[in-house]
């Protein structure tokens, strides 16, 4: 009973050490086993690993593309522009070595805050040399590419690699706003303004046409009309003349009957003319006893 006594203990302190000497690395992470601080071996393939209890120890780091968001911050193109650009990056651990020499016991979350400033560093350097044009336009991705190749190369002594760089937004500065879009209203009040005023010269121009050629039409038709009036009259005087040179007995009894019908018709007018008179002619009867 006495040895179990002393025998288990001993056992457990075994399995412990035994255990702790044994750690599992993720395919999502690298290793470091280090000793009183030295780097002693890297761990980068998944699986089960091994240190010496108590005087080894192990550091792991994050295998995975990491996310970099930056705070917005003013730059001044070369046209004096000011622009809030709000950039962010991608980037990943290459050399946990290197990594842990730089960042120390601090890790990603030390590592963080160097890499904006190198960010931003590159950000400002890149797009102080370009119009804002430039910037707005495509040739952002261009840009981009420039920004992610030297913060890439600043970020080599790191021990990681920047995957990528990108421009979320690059906007005017709130105290600007109102003022670019006076600016702009501005601009296109002018521009509708010519625009009605091309329209109203070209409706007056159509306006102009259409009268004219409501007068030329009207004038036509007038001219047209007169020339047949005058035929026609010309036409019935042709007749006229033709009837009294046939009879010209029968043609002055017509128009003495056309002439007692204006005459005589009814109404409120009085008419007093003699009996005698050469109106009424052919009102007379042949017979004088009649």
């Amino acid at each position: 009973m006495r040895k179990t006594a002393y025998i288990l203990p001993v056992v457990a302190v075994l399995v412990a050490a035994a255990l702790s000497a044994v750690f599992v690395v993720d395919e999502r992470e690298k290793a470091l086993v280090l000793q009183f601080g030295e780097v002693k071996a890297v761990k980068t393939e998944p699986g089960l690993a091994f240190k010496v209890p108590l005087i080894q120890e192990v550091v792991k780091y994050d295998d995975r593309i990491l996310p970099l968001d930056t705070q917005a911050l003013e730059v001044t193109p070369a046209d004096d522009r000011r622009l809030v650009v709000d950039a962010f990056a991608r980037w990943r651990i290459t050399d946990p070595v290197q990594f842990r020499r730089a960042m120390g016991d601090g890790g990603i979350a030390r590592a963080r805050p160097r890499l904006e400033r190198i960010l931003n560093a590159e950000v400002r350097e890149v797009l102080g040399g370009v119009d804002s044009g430039a910037i707005l336009s495509a040739d952002r991705v261009a840009l981009m590419n420039r920004i992610r190749d030297q913060a890439r190369a600043q970020a080599q002594a790191l021990g990681v690699q920047i995957i990528d760089v990108r421009i979320k937004r690059a906007d005017l500065p709130e105290q600007n706003l109102e003022a670019t879009f006076a600016r702009m209203r501005a601009e296109r009040e002018r521009e509708a303004a010519d625009e009605i005023a091309r329209g109203n010269e070209a409706a007056q121009r159509v306006r102009a046409q259409a009268d004219r050629t409501v007068v030329e039409t009207v004038s036509a038709a007038q001219k047209q009309a007169d020339i047949i009036r005058g035929e026609a009259d010309a036409r019935r005087n042709a007749v006229f003349a033709e009837a009294y040179g046939k009879d010209q007995e029968f043609f002055a009894f017509y128009r003495s009957l056309s002439a007692y019908e204006k005459a005589l018709k009814g109404g409120n007018s009085t008419l007093v003319i003699s009996p005698d008179s050469e109106f009424f002619e052919y009102l007379k009867t042949a017979n004088p006893d009649q």
